[in-house]
């Protein structure tokens, strides 16, 4: 049996174990969220269906061999737009899995600066979905029109508030309420997406995501508190998924102080 390797961390909210580009584009009221300029819309649609799709499906199904768990829940994706809030633990499984996942409907990944700054990559990834975080005021009015559109157009926004890669990690960290704002604002549905890592026949690795849900807004509670409801409910939910998880690669272990 493989020993597992021990990767050290101090901090669970902020530390990140990914790859960074060296210059990172800085995310304010310059950048271009809105894509609907006709031929952007048709470079967009054109290397979504014939580049990402067939990278996405050689990946998911022929490489990595995902399982997508309760594809039944799917059917309830058909006719609205919905936010899945999902952990962060593989750079390429969680870049093209969801793509697959969700298919026919288009995927949007809302990313870092890092994903969107590598040059001519940078505009292959906004193409195929990616939605950087904003970094200020006039970015952030942009960023949240043109998330409200990508939903009203009955996408799936696909959102990792755990917000650091930790390659091959079995547990569920921690993570603020803040992104569950989202759901609250735009009161649409909310699934859980959770990647597991089990140990299959002769020990070799066995890759499950489960999905959960439909998660509804309490339109009772006013906006932070039904975005922490939603967010303890999702975590609770993806934490007890992430307990099938049997097969570790990495073992992370907190630096004492």
């Amino acid at each position: 049996m493989q020993k597992s390797k021990t990767i050290n961390y101090s901090d669970p909210l902020n530390e990140d174990f990914g790859p960074q580009p060296r210059n990172l584009k800085k995310i304010t009221g310059q950048y271009r969220y809105n894509r609907d300029n006709i031929f952007v819309r048709l470079f967009d649609f054109l290397t979504y269906r014939f580049i990402l799709m067939p990278i996405a499906f050689i990946y998911t199904k022929l490489i990595a061999r995902i399982k997508l768990a309760n594809k039944h829940l799917l059917k309830d994706l058909k006719k609205e737009g919905a936010i899945v809030y999902a952990n962060h633990t593989h750079a390429q499984a969680d870049a093209f899995s969801p793509t697959m996942h969700f298919f026919p409907k288009k995927v949007t990944l809302v990313t870092n600066s890092a994903n969107v700054s590598l040059p001519i990559l940078g505009n292959v990834t906004k193409a195929w979905g990616a939605l950087p975080l904003p970094e200020d005021y006039t970015a952030s009015k942009r960023f949240v029109k043109e998330f409200e559109l990508r939903l009203k157009r009955k996408g799936v926004v696909v959102i990792y508030p755990e917000a650091h890669l930790w390659p091959f990690y079995t547990g569920i960290r921690p993570f603020t309420h803040n992104n569950f704002a989202y759901s609250v604002k735009f009161n649409v549905k909310s699934y859980a997406l959770t990647s597991t890592y089990q140990r299959g026949k002769k020990g070799k690795l066995k890759r499950i995501v489960y999905l959960d849900g439909p998660f509804i807004v309490d339109e009772k509670l006013n906006s932070k508190d039904a975005s922490v409801k939603l967010r303890n409910e999702i975590y609770e939910v993806m934490n007890e998924r992430s307990k099938l998880s049997t097969y570790e690669k990495y073992r992370y272990v907190k630096r004492s102080k």
